[in-house]
């Protein structure tokens, strides 16, 4: 027994059908005997939609996946208790899934899976038709000699989460698409069965290559008609190519495209080939093949250019998971994240350390980030236990085949990525590990460059590892740019993964102090952004490398949020923390200070001004409280209750080379007050421009008693206007603050929440960004972490007009209601 199938029969006229298997689902957690078989008994199990995560529900528990390693990679030589290194969620374990479909056994039909954590058994009909190890990997399997005669069938799909797998979260289940295919048997073109260059481009005119495979009998004349339409749908090229299929062999076709509009991270123009195959004068097949024109090259000694312009990455890396939806992927959600990097002035994303999900990749293409597109983080030997070594020797070149020919058509994927940390690049052999998975990317895709993330520098000058790379990435070590630079043949180097500083929203510890891995009794890290981990470094440093030297080509920093697992420095014995605190932007995707200090060195087209920390300490009167500011203008100066405490302005450049230490690089991109004193009442700061004018102004001032709760639609977002769509997809962000009589917010302010929404929309999630809070991010009430928490709303597909009220309350304070 399943649910109503999924119709994916194709409608009259239609040569080729997609669909999504999104409802329907049947899930249960456990292994279940006989759970294949069609005419097995599901109504028992949870209803489910995919993507779905199955672990994000909780609970927490120290106990869950409890890792007792020593990270290498962090350079730990003894073995300590890795507490809540996978987020402490019950991801491990088996679980099943069963849905319906219809498709006709007349046609070809492939199952695509975006990703299904992890080591997937596919079964139709009740037989397996095909099994993918690898959770992060697409990957697609012909189901045709498995339909049944009435087009009826049952999909059940067993997944099995070992512990010990990840250094991270990882989630669980079918926390990616499903898709059915349904195509002509005569003749179509495969799954990611296209592939487009542009070999030539100029402002006046760009050539573009299509390569077209088929599948069909050998031999078979196919009529091959393609039309090149621009960004605003008008045909710019077209051509008709006619030719007998031969198994293996694309079949080309070259357009010029007359003053072409060029994709770039500030103007992602996307065009489409949209190709039809005849077979006797019949349409027998539609593809439509999305990319964009433009040219990247890698040049020694200048680094990266795009479009003949150069530029340095201000990049960062992102694990997979959406906070308080786990990593079940959420197209929304995604673009949130990535609006929120793009105003920090970001313009590229490091997939780390796996295979992306298709729509975040889609998402790149059309806001303008480019991508470093990475699949592993182990290759045959170990981090973990149970972790991909043990499928990498039969299976890593058919996971990347499948990723590359998945995105090689994306123009926001610039470069290939490897690997990361891999224990290989120390080993004496290592560098031919390094060489066989580069030829793979340059067989499969010429016109992109390969690099790896590499941590173990001194081994990998040594070795030839480092030097075969097309791009060398050093995984932090800043210490050794230089050294590399110049021992290196490329000409170039390039920030692979940095800074890993470590922070916590809107706390902050006294006194201020740049300190390495620093634990606090509250298991946080400090605000002020001078604390990293023992391996790492503040930002200040990585600014620095940029601007001094022209051979680097910048950075993706290490991360974009905070993700699930990895606690560090909080990772030993430090439970109940179980997120990471390296995020720019925290758990509830909301920005730290750090995210303002990046901006205002990355987002050259908006002015940044912002002032850290708070001033509500009624325990620090008359003591010594820094007064830090972030601002795009050279200068600033501060007043504390209107008494000057005078202008401070960013320091001059001065080589790396000379030794110059922390403080003195924080001075060229922060401006500090060290010795400003705490005194009830206002902050105010002056920001001055090139001239000495003043330019804008900031006041923070000491908030009073709690009074009310404050509901705030984020910025960045659908609710930008106010306006929620009602498609049944659209989730909208909304912070939630505690304000004083006078409307000023009250930053320690920790009081429990709770949410009800109305109206055509559901609640989904609540997050507060701390990374030791264990409440559970699916049930409608949080306490608030350093005055503020996220709630999430999701719209329903409803035409009736009616309102949607979320309303928040809290004991004590007045309640606040926002309609969308």
């Amino acid at each position: 027994m399943v649910a109503a199938a999924a119709l994916v029969l194709p409608l009259m006229g239609q040569v080729r059908s997609e669909m999504l298997l999104k409802d329907g689902w049947k899930f249960v957690k456990g292994d279940v005997p006989g759970a294949e078989v069609p005419s097995f008994d599901d109504s028992a199990w949870e209803s489910v939609s995919v993507p779905h995560d199955w672990a994000i529900k909780g609970p927490f528990d120290i106990e869950n996946d409890l890792q007792k390693v020593a990270v290498v990679q962090n350079g730990e030589k003894v073995a300590t208790l890795k507490t809540g290194r996978t987020g402490g969620l019950p991801y491990m374990g088996t679980g099943w899934y069963r849905t319906g479909f219809e498709a006709s056994p007349e046609r070809s039909v492939e199952l695509i899976f975006d990703g299904a954590m992890s080591e997937a058994q596919v079964y139709v009909n009740g037989e397996r038709v095909c099994q993918w190890p690898y959770g992060y990997a697409s990957f697609h399997c012909d189901v045709t000699p498995y339909l049944n005669a009435d087009g009826r069938n049952v999909l059940a799909v067993r997944l099995e989460n070992r512990p010990f797998s990840s250094r991270w979260y990882p989630g669980a289940g079918l926390f990616r698409n499903v898709h059915v295919v349904s195509t002509s048997r005569s003749a179509h073109v495969p799954v990611w069965g296209t592939y487009v260059t542009t070999p030539s481009v100029s402002a006046e005119r760009a050539s573009v290559r299509l390569e077209i495979s088929a599948e069909a009998e050998d031999g078979l004349m196919i009529e091959y008609r393609t039309s090149i339409k621009d960004p605003e749908g008008r045909e710019v090229a077209a051509r008709v190519s006619q030719s007998a299929h031969h198994a293996g062999v694309a079949l080309p076709q070259q357009f010029v495209v007359d003053n072409p509009m060029l994709w770039s991270p500030e103007t992602p123009w996307l065009y489409r080939a949209e190709t039809e195959l005849y077979v006797d004068g019949a349409l027998v097949d539609r593809y439509d093949t999305r990319f964009g024109i433009r040219r990247i090259e890698f040049i020694p000694e200048v680094g990266f250019c795009l479009n003949g312009e150069r530029r340095k990455f201000q990049g960062v890396c992102n694990h997979h998971d959406l906070g308080p939806l786990g990593a079940a992927v959420n197209v929304s959600a995604l673009r949130h994240q990535l609006e929120l990097l793009k105003d920090m002035g970001c313009d590229a994303i490091r997939t780390s350390h796996n295979m992306p999900a298709p729509e975040l990749v889609d998402l790149c293409d059309e806001m303008g980030l480019m991508m470093m597109v990475e699949p592993f983080d182990e290759w045959g030997d170990a981090k973990c236990q149970n972790g991909y070594h043990r499928f990498f020797d039969l299976w890593a070149e058919t996971d990347m085949v499948n990723m590359i020919h998945h995105y090689r058509n994306n123009p926001c994927v610039v470069m290939w990525s490897i690997g990361n940390e891999v224990p290989s690049q120390s080993a004496p052999e290592g560098w031919k590990v390094a060489a066989w998975l580069q030829d793979i990317c340059h067989r499969e895709d010429p016109t992109r460059p390969v690099t790896c993330g590499m941590d173990r520098v001194d081994n990998v000058l040594a070795n030839g590892f480092a030097a075969l790379l097309d791009i060398p990435g050093f995984n932090y070590r800043t210490f050794k740019y230089v050294e590399g630079y110049q021992k290196l043949p490329q000409g170039f180097l390039l920030g692979s993964e940095t800074a890993s500083a470590v922070s916590s929203r809107g706390v902050y510890h006294f006194p201020v102090e740049r300190g390495f891995s620093v634990k606090s009794p509250d298991h946080q890290s400090n605000g002020y952004d001078t604390e990293a981990c023992s391996w790492s470094n503040i930002p200040d440093i990585d600014f620095a490398l940029a601007d001094d030297y022209p051979w680097t080509m910048g950075q993706f920093v290490w991360t974009g949020f905070d993700y699930l697992g990895e606690p560090s420095p909080y990772d030993t014995d430090g439970w109940p923390s179980h997120s990471s605190v390296f995020g720019i932007i925290d758990l509830a995707s909301l920005p730290k200070d750090r995210f303002y200090l990046y901006r205002s060195v990355w987002n050259k087209t908006s002015e940044t001004l912002h002032v850290l920390p708070h001033w509500t300490w009624p325990d620090r009167e008359g003591k010594v409280t820094p007064v830090f500011v972030y601002t795009s203008y050279p200068s600033a100066e501060l007043f504390v209750n209107g008494v000057s405490q005078g202008v401070r302005s960013k320091q001059p450049a001065a080589s790396l080379t000379q030794g110059i230490q922390t403080e003195v690089l924080e001075d060229r991109y922060r401006l500090m007050w060290d010795d400003a004193v705490y005194h009830k009442g206002e902050i105010r700061v002056v920001a001055y421009d090139a001239s000495g004018a003043p330019a804008a102004e900031k006041v923070v001032k000491t908030a009073g008693r709690p009074y009310a709760l404050k509901l705030t639609p984020a910025s960045g977002n659908v609710l930008d206007g106010r306006k929620l769509p009602r498609d049944g997809a659209e989730i909208a962000y909304v912070t939630v603050s505690v304000v004083d009589r006078n409307g000023i917010e009250v930053p320690c302010a920790a009081d429990e929440v709770s949410v009800e929404v109305s109206g055509p929309a559901v609640f989904r999630a609540v997050a507060n960004g701390d990374p030791a809070c264990l409440e559970l991010f699916h049930l409608p009430h949080m306490h608030l972490f350093a005055g503020k928490m996220s709630v999430l709303v999701q719209s329903r597909e409803d035409d009736s007009g009616a309102p949607v009220v979320l309303t928040v309350k809290a004991k004590g304070l007045k309640s606040a209601t926002l309609e969308l």
